[in-house]
C-alpha cells in the first residue's frame, strides 16, 4: 500500500451541458483552474459513449479493455479521482454507474462519456498529496504512485 496524507483546498460545483463529453471537459477545466489533484462527483444523464467493463482475460499480463456501448439516454452517478500523469496533465479516473429501464451499466468512463441535457459536478480539490499516476511496465496502466 502507498499512501499520503493532504488537506481539502478549493471546492468547485459545475453544470454541464448537453454534448461536453467526459472526461476530457474536466480535464481541461482542472488545467484552466489550476487543479493538480481532487475528488470529483457526477450526477446526471448520459446520451452516448463507452464505458471499459473490466478486462477480457484478468489472467492476462496484458490489459485488453472490455468496450461496452452507451446506447440511449441513461441516469449516471460517477465518483473519481483526478491526478496527474508523469508530465503533469490533470488525468480523471471515473468510474460510473448508469441506469435505463431497470438496466444498469457500469465501469470506467475513459473512453468517453456524452453529457445528455445536464451533469452536474463537485470537484473538491487536494492538497498536498504528493501522488501522481505512473505508467506500470508490467499492467501498462497509469497506476497512482507516490512522487
Amino acid at each position: 500500500m502507498q499512501y499520503s496524507q493532504g488537506n481539502v483546498g478549493r471546492v468547485f460545483t459545475l453544470r454541464l451541458e448537453s454534448g461536453e463529453r467526459l472526461p476530457d471537459c474536466l480535464e481541461q477545466f482542472a488545467k484552466e483552474h489550476e487543479i493538480r489533484t481532487a475528488l470529483c462527483t457526477f450526477i446526471g444523464g448520459a446520451g452516448q459513449g463507452n464505458l471499459v467493463a473490466g478486462p477480457k482475460d484478468g489472467d492476462s499480463p496484458i490489459i485488453d479493455p472490455i468496450l461496452c456501448p452507451v446506447r440511449g439516454v441513461h441516469e449516471v452517478l460517477g465518483l473519481g479521482t483526478l491526478f496527474p500523469d508523469e508530465s503533469g496533465a490533470p488525468i480523471l479516473h471515473m468510474h460510473a454507474a448508469l441506469g435505463r429501464d431497470g438496466e444498469t451499466l457500469t465501469g470506467c468512463i475513459r473512453p468517453g462519456l456524452d453529457v445528455w441535457l445536464v451533469g452536474e459536478v463537485v470537484i473538491m480539490e487536494l492538497e498536498g498529496t504528493g501522488m501522481l499516476r505512473k505508467k506500470d511496465p508490467k499492467s501498462g496502466l497509469s497506476l497512482l504512485t507516490k512522487e
